[in-house]
Protein backbone atom coordinates (compact mmCIF):
# COMPACT_ATOMS: atom_id res chain seq x y z
CA UNK A 1 0.00 0.00 0.00
CA UNK A 2 1.37 3.39 -1.02
CA UNK A 3 2.24 5.90 1.65
CA UNK A 4 0.48 8.80 -0.12
CA UNK A 5 -2.80 9.07 -2.01
CA UNK A 6 -1.25 11.57 -4.41
CA UNK A 7 2.28 12.86 -4.92
CA UNK A 8 2.83 16.12 -6.79
CA UNK A 9 6.42 15.74 -7.84
CA UNK A 10 9.13 18.17 -8.84
CA UNK A 11 7.07 21.35 -8.93
CA UNK A 12 8.11 24.88 -8.07
CA UNK A 13 6.48 25.32 -4.67
CA UNK A 14 5.16 28.78 -3.76
CA UNK A 15 3.62 28.15 -0.36
CA UNK A 16 1.62 31.36 0.19
CA UNK A 17 3.71 32.30 3.22
CA UNK A 18 6.16 34.50 1.28
CA UNK A 19 8.77 31.75 1.51
CA UNK A 20 11.17 31.97 -1.45
CA UNK A 21 10.05 29.48 -4.11
CA UNK A 22 11.80 26.13 -4.22
CA UNK A 23 11.61 22.84 -6.09
CA UNK A 24 10.10 19.95 -4.17
CA UNK A 25 7.52 17.21 -3.86
CA UNK A 26 4.22 17.29 -2.03
CA UNK A 27 2.39 14.26 -0.65
CA UNK A 28 -1.34 14.13 0.12
CA UNK A 29 -3.01 11.73 2.55
CA UNK A 30 -6.70 11.78 3.53
CA UNK A 31 -7.25 15.25 2.13
CA UNK A 32 -4.30 16.88 3.86
CA UNK A 33 -0.73 17.75 2.99
CA UNK A 34 1.25 15.03 4.74
CA UNK A 35 4.72 15.85 3.48
CA UNK A 36 6.60 18.56 1.62
CA UNK A 37 10.07 17.47 0.60
CA UNK A 38 11.76 14.73 -1.37
CA UNK A 39 9.32 11.86 -1.95
CA UNK A 40 9.98 8.60 -3.74
CA UNK A 41 7.77 8.13 -6.79
CA UNK A 42 6.79 4.69 -5.60
CA UNK A 43 5.30 6.19 -2.45
CA UNK A 44 2.22 7.55 -4.22
CA UNK A 45 -0.88 5.79 -5.49
CA UNK A 46 -0.93 8.56 -8.05
CA UNK A 47 2.03 10.65 -9.13
CA UNK A 48 1.68 13.99 -10.93
CA UNK A 49 4.73 15.28 -12.76
CA UNK A 50 4.81 19.00 -11.93
CA UNK A 51 8.31 19.75 -13.25
CA UNK A 52 8.42 23.31 -14.54
CA UNK A 53 4.99 24.06 -13.05
CA UNK A 54 3.94 26.24 -10.12
CA UNK A 55 2.44 24.44 -7.11
CA UNK A 56 0.56 26.89 -4.90
CA UNK A 57 -2.37 27.13 -2.45
CA UNK A 58 -5.87 27.44 -3.89
CA UNK A 59 -7.21 30.97 -3.98
CA UNK A 60 -9.64 32.45 -1.43
CA UNK A 61 -12.36 34.80 -2.71
CA UNK A 62 -13.98 36.87 0.03
CA UNK A 63 -16.60 38.53 -2.17
CA UNK A 64 -19.05 36.25 -3.97
CA UNK A 65 -22.80 35.79 -4.33
CA UNK A 66 -22.96 32.06 -4.91
CA UNK A 67 -25.70 31.74 -2.27
CA UNK A 68 -28.13 30.28 -4.82
CA UNK A 69 -25.82 29.04 -7.58
CA UNK A 70 -23.96 26.59 -5.34
CA UNK A 71 -27.16 24.50 -5.30
CA UNK A 72 -27.05 23.86 -9.05
CA UNK A 73 -23.34 24.40 -9.64
CA UNK A 74 -21.35 22.74 -6.83
CA UNK A 75 -18.09 24.17 -8.18
CA UNK A 76 -19.26 27.79 -8.07
CA UNK A 77 -17.96 28.55 -11.52
CA UNK A 78 -16.44 30.57 -12.98
CA UNK A 79 -14.42 31.08 -9.80
CA UNK A 80 -13.35 27.45 -9.44
CA UNK A 81 -12.15 27.35 -13.05
CA UNK A 82 -9.70 30.10 -12.13
CA UNK A 83 -8.22 28.29 -9.14
CA UNK A 84 -10.51 29.51 -6.34
CA UNK A 85 -10.97 26.75 -3.76
CA UNK A 86 -12.75 28.70 -0.97
CA UNK A 87 -15.51 31.32 -1.30
CA UNK A 88 -17.39 33.59 1.09
CA UNK A 89 -21.10 34.08 0.37
CA UNK A 90 -23.73 36.39 1.85
CA UNK A 91 -21.87 39.56 0.84
CA UNK A 92 -23.29 43.10 0.77
CA UNK A 93 -26.11 42.23 3.14
CA UNK A 94 -27.86 40.10 0.49
CA UNK A 95 -28.89 36.49 0.94
CA UNK A 96 -31.66 34.01 1.65
CA UNK A 97 -31.59 33.36 5.39
CA UNK A 98 -33.28 33.72 7.69
CA UNK A 99 -36.45 33.64 5.61
CA UNK A 100 -40.04 32.67 6.41
CA UNK A 101 -41.63 30.21 3.93
CA UNK A 102 -44.16 32.81 2.81
CA UNK A 103 -41.34 35.27 2.00
CA UNK A 104 -39.23 33.00 -0.22
CA UNK A 105 -40.55 34.45 -3.45
CA UNK A 106 -40.00 37.99 -2.22
CA UNK A 107 -36.45 37.08 -1.30
CA UNK A 108 -35.70 35.77 -4.79
CA UNK A 109 -37.30 38.78 -6.44
CA UNK A 110 -35.01 41.03 -4.44
CA UNK A 111 -31.96 39.20 -5.72
CA UNK A 112 -33.12 39.57 -9.33
CA UNK A 113 -32.39 43.27 -9.30
CA UNK A 114 -29.74 44.01 -6.70
CA UNK A 115 -27.45 41.20 -7.92
CA UNK A 116 -29.14 40.40 -11.24
CA UNK A 117 -29.58 36.67 -10.56
CA UNK A 118 -32.23 35.19 -12.91
CA UNK A 119 -35.47 34.54 -11.05
CA UNK A 120 -36.34 31.45 -13.06
CA UNK A 121 -32.94 29.89 -12.23
CA UNK A 122 -33.39 30.49 -8.50
CA UNK A 123 -36.97 29.25 -8.60
CA UNK A 124 -35.97 25.96 -10.21
CA UNK A 125 -32.54 25.50 -8.65
CA UNK A 126 -32.95 26.26 -4.93
CA UNK A 127 -34.30 23.64 -2.47
CA UNK A 128 -35.48 26.10 0.18
CA UNK A 129 -35.05 23.48 2.87
CA UNK A 130 -34.40 26.04 5.61
CA UNK A 131 -35.96 28.95 7.46
CA UNK A 132 -33.41 29.95 10.09
CA UNK A 133 -29.79 30.79 9.42
CA UNK A 134 -28.46 27.69 11.22
CA UNK A 135 -30.78 25.61 9.02
CA UNK A 136 -29.36 27.38 5.96
CA UNK A 137 -25.83 26.41 7.02
CA UNK A 138 -27.02 22.84 7.52
CA UNK A 139 -28.44 22.91 4.00
CA UNK A 140 -25.10 24.06 2.57
CA UNK A 141 -23.31 21.45 4.67
CA UNK A 142 -25.28 18.55 3.17
CA UNK A 143 -25.19 19.94 -0.36
CA UNK A 144 -22.35 18.54 -2.51
CA UNK A 145 -19.71 21.23 -3.04
CA UNK A 146 -16.68 21.51 -5.27
CA UNK A 147 -15.29 24.42 -3.22
CA UNK A 148 -15.17 25.33 0.46
CA UNK A 149 -17.83 27.79 1.62
CA UNK A 150 -18.08 30.34 4.42
CA UNK A 151 -21.13 32.55 4.92
CA UNK A 152 -21.82 35.92 6.42
CA UNK A 153 -25.11 36.70 8.11
CA UNK A 154 -26.59 39.15 5.57
CA UNK A 155 -28.41 41.96 7.36
CA UNK A 156 -31.20 42.51 4.81
CA UNK A 157 -32.91 39.13 5.31
CA UNK A 158 -32.22 39.24 9.05
CA UNK A 159 -33.98 42.58 9.47
CA UNK A 160 -36.81 41.61 7.11
CA UNK A 161 -37.35 38.37 9.05
CA UNK A 162 -37.84 40.17 12.34
CA UNK A 163 -39.35 43.51 11.32
CA UNK A 164 -40.95 42.83 7.94
CA UNK A 165 -39.66 44.44 4.76
CA UNK A 166 -41.83 47.53 4.78
CA UNK A 167 -41.26 48.32 8.45
CA UNK A 168 -37.51 47.84 8.08
CA UNK A 169 -37.51 50.35 5.22
CA UNK A 170 -39.49 53.01 7.06
CA UNK A 171 -38.29 53.02 10.67
CA UNK A 172 -35.64 51.91 13.10
CA UNK A 173 -36.00 48.74 15.12
CA UNK A 174 -37.80 48.96 18.43
CA UNK A 175 -36.07 47.51 21.52
CA UNK A 176 -37.84 44.16 21.24
CA UNK A 177 -37.00 43.78 17.55
CA UNK A 178 -33.38 44.77 18.10
CA UNK A 179 -33.04 42.27 20.93
CA UNK A 180 -34.46 39.51 18.73
CA UNK A 181 -32.14 40.35 15.84
CA UNK A 182 -29.15 40.29 18.16
CA UNK A 183 -30.29 36.93 19.50
CA UNK A 184 -30.53 35.57 15.96
CA UNK A 185 -27.11 37.01 15.16
CA UNK A 186 -25.63 35.19 18.14
CA UNK A 187 -27.44 32.03 17.06
CA UNK A 188 -26.03 32.30 13.53
CA UNK A 189 -22.48 32.94 14.73
CA UNK A 190 -22.74 30.02 17.14
CA UNK A 191 -23.78 27.86 14.17
CA UNK A 192 -20.66 28.85 12.25
CA UNK A 193 -21.35 32.11 10.39
CA UNK A 194 -18.17 34.11 9.73
CA UNK A 195 -19.61 37.55 10.57
CA UNK A 196 -22.17 39.86 9.01
CA UNK A 197 -22.52 42.02 5.92
CA UNK A 198 -24.51 45.00 4.70
CA UNK A 199 -24.84 47.57 1.94
CA UNK A 200 -24.62 51.02 3.50
CA UNK A 201 -24.27 53.47 0.64
CA UNK A 202 -26.38 56.59 0.33
CA UNK A 203 -29.69 55.29 -1.08
CA UNK A 204 -29.81 58.21 -3.50
CA UNK A 205 -26.61 57.07 -5.20
CA UNK A 206 -26.69 53.29 -4.78
CA UNK A 207 -27.42 51.38 -8.02
CA UNK A 208 -28.15 48.03 -6.36
CA UNK A 209 -31.80 48.25 -5.40
CA UNK A 210 -34.72 46.05 -4.49
CA UNK A 211 -36.79 44.50 -7.27
CA UNK A 212 -39.35 47.34 -7.04
CA UNK A 213 -36.68 50.03 -7.41
CA UNK A 214 -36.68 51.03 -3.73
CA UNK A 215 -33.47 51.07 -1.66
CA UNK A 216 -32.36 47.99 0.22
CA UNK A 217 -33.09 47.80 3.93
CA UNK A 218 -29.49 48.33 5.01
CA UNK A 219 -29.20 51.49 2.92
CA UNK A 220 -31.86 52.96 5.20
CA UNK A 221 -30.93 51.41 8.56
CA UNK A 222 -29.99 53.39 11.61
CA UNK A 223 -26.33 53.65 12.52
CA UNK A 224 -27.16 52.83 16.15
CA UNK A 225 -28.63 49.46 15.07
CA UNK A 226 -25.50 48.73 13.06
CA UNK A 227 -23.35 49.40 16.11
CA UNK A 228 -25.45 46.96 18.10
CA UNK A 229 -24.69 44.25 15.54
CA UNK A 230 -21.01 45.18 15.74
CA UNK A 231 -21.20 44.72 19.51
CA UNK A 232 -22.44 41.16 18.97
CA UNK A 233 -19.12 40.34 17.30
CA UNK A 234 -17.28 41.90 20.24
CA UNK A 235 -19.30 39.73 22.63
CA UNK A 236 -18.53 36.67 20.49
CA UNK A 237 -14.87 37.57 20.16
CA UNK A 238 -14.80 36.40 16.56
CA UNK A 239 -16.11 37.09 13.08
CA UNK A 240 -15.57 39.95 10.65
CA UNK A 241 -17.67 42.57 8.86
CA UNK A 242 -18.13 43.37 5.18
CA UNK A 243 -20.07 46.54 4.42
CA UNK A 244 -20.00 47.91 0.91
CA UNK A 245 -20.55 51.62 0.55
CA UNK A 246 -19.76 52.45 4.18
CA UNK A 247 -18.05 55.79 4.70
CA UNK A 248 -14.58 55.91 6.19
CA UNK A 249 -15.99 57.36 9.40
CA UNK A 250 -18.58 54.60 9.70
CA UNK A 251 -15.98 51.94 8.88
CA UNK A 252 -13.82 53.17 11.75
CA UNK A 253 -16.80 53.17 14.11
CA UNK A 254 -17.62 49.56 13.21
CA UNK A 255 -13.99 48.53 13.71
CA UNK A 256 -13.88 50.22 17.11
CA UNK A 257 -17.27 48.86 18.25
CA UNK A 258 -16.63 45.29 17.14
CA UNK A 259 -12.90 44.98 17.76
CA UNK A 260 -12.96 42.77 14.67
CA UNK A 261 -11.58 43.01 11.13
CA UNK A 262 -13.50 45.05 8.56
CA UNK A 263 -13.47 44.32 4.82
CA UNK A 264 -13.63 47.76 3.24
CA UNK A 265 -15.19 47.91 -0.25
CA UNK A 266 -13.70 48.94 -2.52
CA UNK A 267 -10.14 50.01 -3.32
CA UNK A 268 -10.04 50.68 -7.05
CA UNK A 269 -8.91 53.19 -9.65
CA UNK A 270 -11.88 53.96 -11.86
CA UNK A 271 -10.99 56.11 -14.87
CA UNK A 272 -12.82 58.06 -17.55
CA UNK A 273 -12.41 57.33 -21.26
CA UNK A 274 -9.12 59.25 -21.23
CA UNK A 275 -7.60 57.06 -18.51
CA UNK A 276 -7.86 59.78 -15.86
CA UNK A 277 -8.89 58.60 -12.36
CA UNK A 278 -12.36 59.85 -11.44
CA UNK A 279 -11.37 60.06 -7.78
CA UNK A 280 -8.16 60.08 -5.77
CA UNK A 281 -7.55 56.44 -4.90
CA UNK A 282 -4.21 57.37 -3.31
CA UNK A 283 -6.13 59.17 -0.57
CA UNK A 284 -7.95 55.91 0.22
CA UNK A 285 -4.61 54.12 0.48
CA UNK A 286 -3.28 56.77 2.87
CA UNK A 287 -6.40 56.48 5.02
CA UNK A 288 -6.09 52.68 5.16
CA UNK A 289 -2.48 52.98 6.30
CA UNK A 290 -3.40 55.53 8.95
CA UNK A 291 -6.30 53.57 10.51
CA UNK A 292 -4.26 50.40 10.66
CA UNK A 293 -1.39 52.26 12.29
CA UNK A 294 -3.93 53.27 14.97
CA UNK A 295 -4.62 49.60 15.64
CA UNK A 296 -7.88 49.14 13.74
CA UNK A 297 -8.03 46.17 11.39
CA UNK A 298 -9.40 47.44 8.08
CA UNK A 299 -8.61 45.38 5.00
CA UNK A 300 -9.30 46.66 1.51
CA UNK A 301 -11.13 44.49 -0.98
CA UNK A 302 -9.37 45.44 -4.19
CA UNK A 303 -10.65 45.47 -7.75
CA UNK A 304 -7.59 44.28 -9.62
CA UNK A 305 -9.18 43.48 -13.00
CA UNK A 306 -10.35 45.69 -15.80
CA UNK A 307 -13.90 46.56 -14.72
CA UNK A 308 -15.54 45.93 -18.05
CA UNK A 309 -19.19 45.22 -18.76
CA UNK A 310 -21.38 44.09 -21.57
CA UNK A 311 -25.10 44.45 -21.25
CA UNK A 312 -28.48 44.82 -22.88
CA UNK A 313 -31.31 47.13 -21.87
CA UNK A 314 -33.40 43.96 -21.66
CA UNK A 315 -31.51 42.92 -18.50
CA UNK A 316 -29.44 45.86 -17.22
CA UNK A 317 -30.09 47.27 -13.73
CA UNK A 318 -26.97 49.26 -12.88
CA UNK A 319 -28.37 52.57 -14.12
CA UNK A 320 -30.57 52.64 -11.03
CA UNK A 321 -28.71 55.63 -9.57
CA UNK A 322 -30.55 57.70 -12.16
CA UNK A 323 -34.20 58.10 -11.14
CA UNK A 324 -35.60 58.22 -14.66
CA UNK A 325 -33.54 55.23 -15.83
CA UNK A 326 -34.67 53.33 -12.75
CA UNK A 327 -38.28 53.85 -13.77
CA UNK A 328 -37.61 53.01 -17.43
CA UNK A 329 -35.85 49.73 -16.67
CA UNK A 330 -38.56 48.38 -14.38
CA UNK A 331 -40.87 45.75 -15.82
CA UNK A 332 -40.57 43.28 -18.70
CA UNK A 333 -39.19 43.97 -22.17
CA UNK A 334 -42.48 45.22 -23.63
CA UNK A 335 -42.96 47.63 -20.75
CA UNK A 336 -39.40 48.92 -21.11
CA UNK A 337 -39.84 49.46 -24.87
CA UNK A 338 -43.07 51.38 -24.29
CA UNK A 339 -41.39 53.69 -21.79
CA UNK A 340 -38.37 54.33 -24.04
CA UNK A 341 -40.77 55.28 -26.87
CA UNK A 342 -42.64 57.73 -24.64
CA UNK A 343 -41.70 61.30 -25.72
CA UNK A 344 -41.96 62.67 -22.18
CA UNK A 345 -39.69 59.98 -20.75
CA UNK A 346 -37.24 60.42 -23.60
CA UNK A 347 -37.04 64.14 -22.87
CA UNK A 348 -36.43 63.42 -19.19
CA UNK A 349 -33.56 61.13 -20.17
CA UNK A 350 -32.06 63.88 -22.34
CA UNK A 351 -32.35 66.41 -19.53
CA UNK A 352 -30.98 64.14 -16.82
CA UNK A 353 -28.24 62.44 -18.80
CA UNK A 354 -27.27 64.85 -21.54
CA UNK A 355 -24.72 63.86 -24.16
CA UNK A 356 -21.89 62.98 -21.82
CA UNK A 357 -23.07 61.44 -18.61
CA UNK A 358 -21.08 59.20 -16.35
CA UNK A 359 -22.46 55.98 -15.01
CA UNK A 360 -20.98 52.58 -14.53
CA UNK A 361 -21.04 51.79 -18.20
CA UNK A 362 -22.08 54.64 -20.51
CA UNK A 363 -20.31 57.38 -22.45
CA UNK A 364 -19.45 58.08 -26.10
CA UNK A 365 -16.88 55.23 -26.12
CA UNK A 366 -19.49 52.54 -25.41
CA UNK A 367 -19.41 49.99 -28.26
CA UNK A 368 -22.41 48.58 -30.11
CA UNK A 369 -21.07 45.06 -29.73
CA UNK A 370 -23.70 42.70 -31.14
CA UNK A 371 -26.94 43.46 -33.00
CA UNK A 372 -29.61 40.98 -33.99
CA UNK A 373 -31.69 42.73 -36.65
CA UNK A 374 -30.22 42.54 -40.20
CA UNK A 375 -30.94 46.22 -40.83
CA UNK A 376 -28.48 47.14 -38.06
CA UNK A 377 -25.49 45.19 -39.34
CA UNK A 378 -23.78 48.35 -40.56
CA UNK A 379 -23.62 49.83 -37.05
CA UNK A 380 -22.21 46.78 -35.30
CA UNK A 381 -18.81 47.63 -33.87
CA UNK A 382 -19.35 51.39 -33.84
CA UNK A 383 -19.04 53.38 -30.65
CA UNK A 384 -22.18 55.14 -29.49
CA UNK A 385 -20.38 58.41 -30.26
CA UNK A 386 -19.79 57.29 -33.87
CA UNK A 387 -23.38 56.07 -34.09
CA UNK A 388 -24.69 59.46 -32.92
CA UNK A 389 -22.74 61.18 -35.72
CA UNK A 390 -23.88 58.63 -38.32
CA UNK A 391 -27.53 59.05 -37.36
CA UNK A 392 -27.17 62.78 -36.61
CA UNK A 393 -28.80 62.67 -33.20
CA UNK A 394 -27.81 63.24 -29.59
CA UNK A 395 -25.73 60.55 -27.91
CA UNK A 396 -28.49 59.37 -25.60
CA UNK A 397 -30.97 59.09 -28.47
CA UNK A 398 -28.58 57.05 -30.61
CA UNK A 399 -28.03 54.71 -27.67
CA UNK A 400 -31.76 54.25 -27.15
CA UNK A 401 -32.71 54.05 -30.82
CA UNK A 402 -30.34 51.22 -31.69
CA UNK A 403 -31.61 49.29 -28.66
CA UNK A 404 -35.25 49.86 -29.65
CA UNK A 405 -34.67 48.83 -33.27
CA UNK A 406 -33.12 45.62 -31.87
CA UNK A 407 -35.96 44.94 -29.38
CA UNK A 408 -33.54 45.76 -26.52
CA UNK A 409 -31.30 42.81 -27.41
CA UNK A 410 -28.36 44.95 -28.57
CA UNK A 411 -25.26 43.98 -26.65
CA UNK A 412 -23.34 47.08 -25.56
CA UNK A 413 -19.72 46.61 -24.56
CA UNK A 414 -17.68 49.05 -22.51
CA UNK A 415 -14.54 50.12 -24.31
CA UNK A 416 -11.21 48.80 -23.02
CA UNK A 417 -9.81 51.14 -20.38
CA UNK A 418 -6.65 49.48 -19.27
CA UNK A 419 -5.25 51.10 -16.17
CA UNK A 420 -1.72 52.41 -16.34
CA UNK A 421 0.64 49.88 -14.70
CA UNK A 422 1.73 52.38 -12.05
CA UNK A 423 -1.89 52.84 -10.96
CA UNK A 424 -2.42 49.09 -10.77
CA UNK A 425 0.77 48.73 -8.75
CA UNK A 426 -0.31 51.45 -6.32
CA UNK A 427 -3.51 49.53 -5.65
CA UNK A 428 -2.44 45.90 -5.59
CA UNK A 429 0.72 46.57 -3.59
CA UNK A 430 -0.89 48.74 -0.94
CA UNK A 431 -0.46 47.30 2.54
CA UNK A 432 -4.10 46.30 3.07
CA UNK A 433 -5.04 45.24 -0.47
CA UNK A 434 -6.81 41.90 -0.83
CA UNK A 435 -7.52 41.00 -4.48
CA UNK A 436 -10.92 39.71 -5.39
CA UNK A 437 -14.31 41.33 -5.60
CA UNK A 438 -15.32 38.75 -8.16
CA UNK A 439 -19.05 39.13 -7.43
CA UNK A 440 -19.17 35.48 -8.49
CA UNK A 441 -22.76 34.31 -8.98
CA UNK A 442 -24.06 37.87 -9.50
CA UNK A 443 -24.38 40.14 -12.53
CA UNK A 444 -23.55 37.10 -14.63
CA UNK A 445 -25.06 38.62 -17.80
CA UNK A 446 -22.82 41.68 -17.47
CA UNK A 447 -19.37 40.71 -16.22
CA UNK A 448 -16.85 37.92 -15.60
CA UNK A 449 -14.78 39.26 -12.72
CA UNK A 450 -14.30 35.73 -11.34
CA UNK A 451 -11.30 35.59 -13.67
CA UNK A 452 -9.32 37.84 -11.32
CA UNK A 453 -6.75 35.27 -10.01
CA UNK A 454 -5.68 34.37 -13.53
CA UNK A 455 -5.47 37.98 -14.63
CA UNK A 456 -3.55 38.83 -11.45
CA UNK A 457 -0.88 36.21 -12.08
CA UNK A 458 -0.66 36.39 -15.86
CA UNK A 459 -0.87 40.12 -16.28
CA UNK A 460 0.30 41.83 -13.10
CA UNK A 461 2.98 39.31 -12.08
CA UNK A 462 4.21 37.70 -15.32
CA UNK A 463 3.69 40.36 -17.97
CA UNK A 464 4.07 43.63 -16.08
CA UNK A 465 6.23 42.40 -13.16
CA UNK A 466 4.38 44.57 -10.66
CA UNK A 467 4.81 42.03 -7.87
CA UNK A 468 6.84 38.89 -7.26
CA UNK A 469 5.15 35.51 -7.29
CA UNK A 470 5.64 34.89 -3.58
CA UNK A 471 3.83 38.11 -2.66
CA UNK A 472 1.07 37.43 -5.19
CA UNK A 473 0.23 34.02 -3.74
CA UNK A 474 0.25 35.43 -0.22
CA UNK A 475 -2.32 38.02 -1.30
CA UNK A 476 -4.43 35.58 -3.31
CA UNK A 477 -4.63 32.93 -0.60
CA UNK A 478 -3.05 33.45 2.81
CA UNK A 479 -3.98 37.07 3.43
CA UNK A 480 -7.70 36.72 2.58
CA UNK A 481 -7.86 33.51 4.61
CA UNK A 482 -6.38 35.31 7.62
CA UNK A 483 -8.77 38.25 7.20
CA UNK A 484 -11.73 35.86 7.08
CA UNK A 485 -10.67 33.92 10.16
CA UNK A 486 -9.94 30.76 8.17
CA UNK A 487 -7.66 28.93 10.53
CA UNK A 488 -6.03 26.19 8.49
CA UNK A 489 -6.05 27.13 4.81
CA UNK A 490 -4.55 29.54 2.35
CA UNK A 491 -1.04 28.09 2.41
CA UNK A 492 0.92 24.93 1.71
CA UNK A 493 2.08 23.46 4.96
CA UNK A 494 2.28 19.97 6.38
CA UNK A 495 -0.98 19.22 8.15
CA UNK A 496 -3.00 21.78 6.19
CA UNK A 497 -5.94 20.76 3.98
CA UNK A 498 -4.75 20.07 0.44
CA UNK A 499 -6.33 22.99 -1.44
CA UNK A 500 -3.81 23.23 -4.28
CA UNK A 501 -3.42 24.67 -7.78
CA UNK A 502 -0.82 23.41 -10.25
CA UNK A 503 -0.35 25.66 -13.26
CA UNK A 504 1.95 26.53 -16.13
CA UNK A 505 2.93 30.16 -15.70
CA UNK A 506 3.87 30.57 -19.36
CA UNK A 507 0.55 29.15 -20.55
CA UNK A 508 -1.63 31.04 -18.05
CA UNK A 509 -4.23 33.08 -19.91
CA UNK A 510 -7.91 33.98 -20.14
CA UNK A 511 -10.20 32.96 -22.97
CA UNK A 512 -12.75 35.10 -24.77
CA UNK A 513 -16.08 36.01 -23.23
CA UNK A 514 -18.71 33.42 -24.15
CA UNK A 515 -22.43 33.06 -23.53
CA UNK A 516 -23.34 29.82 -21.74
CA UNK A 517 -26.88 28.47 -21.40
CA UNK A 518 -26.11 26.41 -18.32
CA UNK A 519 -28.34 27.87 -15.59
CA UNK A 520 -31.58 26.18 -14.51
CA UNK A 521 -34.69 26.96 -16.57
CA UNK A 522 -32.52 27.73 -19.60
CA UNK A 523 -31.13 31.00 -18.25
CA UNK A 524 -27.83 32.17 -19.73
CA UNK A 525 -24.72 33.84 -18.38
CA UNK A 526 -21.34 35.15 -19.53
CA UNK A 527 -18.25 33.06 -18.88
CA UNK A 528 -14.50 33.26 -19.45
CA UNK A 529 -12.44 30.10 -19.23
CA UNK A 530 -8.80 30.10 -18.17
CA UNK A 531 -5.83 28.39 -19.74
CA UNK A 532 -2.82 26.99 -17.94
CA UNK A 533 -4.32 25.31 -14.86
CA UNK A 534 -3.34 21.66 -15.06
CA UNK A 535 -4.63 20.43 -11.69
CA UNK A 536 -6.87 21.92 -9.00
CA UNK A 537 -7.35 20.10 -5.69
CA UNK A 538 -9.88 20.78 -2.93
CA UNK A 539 -9.32 18.88 0.30
CA UNK A 540 -6.99 16.51 -1.50
CA UNK A 541 -9.37 15.55 -4.32
CA UNK A 542 -8.85 16.77 -7.86
CA UNK A 543 -11.78 18.90 -9.01
CA UNK A 544 -10.30 20.03 -12.33
CA UNK A 545 -7.76 18.38 -14.59
CA UNK A 546 -6.49 20.34 -17.59
CA UNK A 547 -9.49 22.62 -17.35
CA UNK A 548 -12.08 19.84 -17.24
CA UNK A 549 -14.23 19.21 -14.19
CA UNK A 550 -13.69 15.77 -12.66
CA UNK A 551 -17.11 15.75 -10.99
CA UNK A 552 -15.58 15.50 -7.52
CA UNK A 553 -17.32 17.46 -4.76
CA UNK A 554 -14.92 17.46 -1.80
CA UNK A 555 -15.71 21.01 -0.65
CA UNK A 556 -16.66 21.72 2.95
CA UNK A 557 -18.72 24.22 4.88
CA UNK A 558 -16.14 26.11 6.92
CA UNK A 559 -17.97 26.70 10.17
CA UNK A 560 -15.95 29.03 12.38
CA UNK A 561 -13.39 29.26 9.59
CA UNK A 562 -12.50 25.58 9.69
CA UNK A 563 -13.68 22.49 7.87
Amino acid sequence: MAKFDTVIKGGTIVDGLRTPRYTGDLGIVDGKIACIGGIDEAAGDRVIDAAGKIVAPGFVDLHTHYDSQLYWDPWCSISSWHGVTSVVIGNCGFGFAPCKPEDQDRSMLTMTRNEAVPYEAMKEGMPWDWETFPEFLDSIDRTPKGVNVLSYVPLNPLMAYVMGVEAAKTRGANPEELAEMKRLMHEALNAGACGFSGQLADPNFEPQRDYDGTPMITNLMQESDLMEFANVLREQGRGFIQCIGASRELTEKMAEASGRPIIYNVLAAFTDQHGTPVFDYTETIRWLDEVNERGLRVHAQTLSVENDFQYTLEDWNLFDTHEVWREVLMGDTEERIAKLNDPEIRQKLREQCGDDWRSLAFDETLIVGIVHEPELEDVEGLTVGELAKKWDMPLIDAFIEVALKDKLKTVFVTSPRELAPHMVKDIICSNQAIPGLSDGGAHTKFQTLGRYPTEYLAKHVRDHELMDLEEAHWRLSTYPAMAAGITDRGYLKEGAPADIVVYDMDALNIGEIEKAWDYPAGAWRLIQRPKGYEHIFVNGEETFADGECTGATPGKLLRFGSG
